[in-house]
């Protein structure tokens, strides 16, 4: 029964995606083992929008690990762990907190000793620059803690990267990309020599090539300005990474926005739930997490507009009248959301 509410909800999430964003291009696939213990590694750049991306484009059920104060409505936590969604603490949290992961590591083992996959974003924390960040070393003492209770399971390894055309605008490109699997048992050793330092980095270097790079150091603004600027696809990933290797930025030519005209009509459709978002986007004080409030209002709150106000109209001019509406407001939303042009950065990432 769990497994049908998970695939459930997966449709029901990609299905939304498939409306709010422009694209969501997924490359490398067939690297995903098809079965077997498998960990995911992500990059984070937006907020728990990132997860919901990679599950639902992903053949396996995943198990995640997410920041404690998620979980701290008791509602949201049982339904948040009927998704396979587990806590992850951090001092932030409470010193006297970090003690609860030793049981949330525990279920990773076990998690793994079923032959089952973990979803983890070892950077430690969303962040909307375009770099990928030292990774923390909390993905190895699951890891190796799961090796060193069974050794003889294998566990890979894939990395993943995501980068977003925009993520503070809507609708957005979105790539997601998954490396070649690496086997973490090759870096794993009995003696307790174990190879920390070198799967660190192997993995933080593949993440450099899934995703938009661009070095943290004195340059990192101008050279992301410069790309701004120069309207460049960030979702062609190879070909923008070589542009700042190189420090050789081709420029683009923004197409026209001839679908503008779609926009005052959506919000004139949806002017009630549009004035709610815009009071709680003003709220948000955390740019990583506007898409994700963005999502779950165009998701939920656009969506049962829409019904009620089908509804409406139906008891007054017939079901067919009611339908014609439903259906044409969900056209205009999604013509929008495909055919409009990706606004381009309004700030630096």
């Amino acid at each position: 029964m769990k497994k049908v509410w998970y695939f459930f909800v997966k449709i029901l999430i990609k299905s939304s995606l498939f409306f709010y964003t422009k694209q969501i291009k997924v490359q490398g696939k067939e690297n995903i083992p098809k079965k077997g213990a498998v960990l995911f590694m992500v990059n984070h750049p937006n907020g728990l929008i990132d997860p919901l991306i990679v599950a639902v484009n992903n053949p396996r059920i995943l198990h995640f690990l997410v920041r404690a104060a998620v979980f701290k409505n008791p509602f949201i936590k049982k339904f948040l762990a009927t998704l396979n969604l587990m806590p992850i603490y951090r001092i932030r949290d409470g010193v006297k907190q970090l003690g609860r992961n030793q049981e949330i590591f525990e279920k990773c083992f076990s998690i793994f000793n079923r032959q089952g996959t973990l979803m983890i974003f070892p950077e430690g924390s969303h962040n909307k620059k375009r770099t990928i960040r030292p990774l923390s070393k909390g993905f190895t003492r699951i890891l190796f803690g799961a090796l060193a209770q069974n050794p003889y399971i294998k566990i890979h390894v894939v990395p993943v990267g995501i980068t977003y055309q925009n993520p503070s605008c809507y609708p957005s490109k979105v790539t997601l990309n998954y490396g070649k699997s690496i086997l973490a048992n090759k870096y794993y050793d009995l003696d307790g020599n174990h190879r920390i330092k070198d799967l660190k980095n192997l993995i933080s270097n593949e993440l450099k090539k899934l995703s938009v790079h661009i070095p943290d150091d004195d340059e990192y603004s101008n050279t992301l300005e410069k790309l701004n600027q120069s309207n460049v696809d960030f979702t062609n990933v190879s070909s923008v990474n070589k542009m700042i290797q190189v420090d050789k930025i081709t420029s683009q030519k923004r197409p026209f926005h001839w679908l503008a005209f779609l926009k005052p009509i959506i919000i004139i459709n949806t002017f009630i739930p549009w004035l709610i978002w815009k009071y709680f986007e003003q709220k948000n004080d955390e740019f990583e997490f506007i898409d994700t409030f963005r999502f779950a209002f165009c998701g939920g709150l656009f969506g049962l507009f829409y019904l009620l106000q089908a509804t409406l109209i139906s008891s007054f001019l017939g079901w067919e009248i009611g339908l014609v509406y439903l259906v044409t407001s969900l056209v205009l939303v999604l013509l929008y959301s495909k055919l409009h042009p990706t606004p381009a950065p309004k700030l630096l990432e």
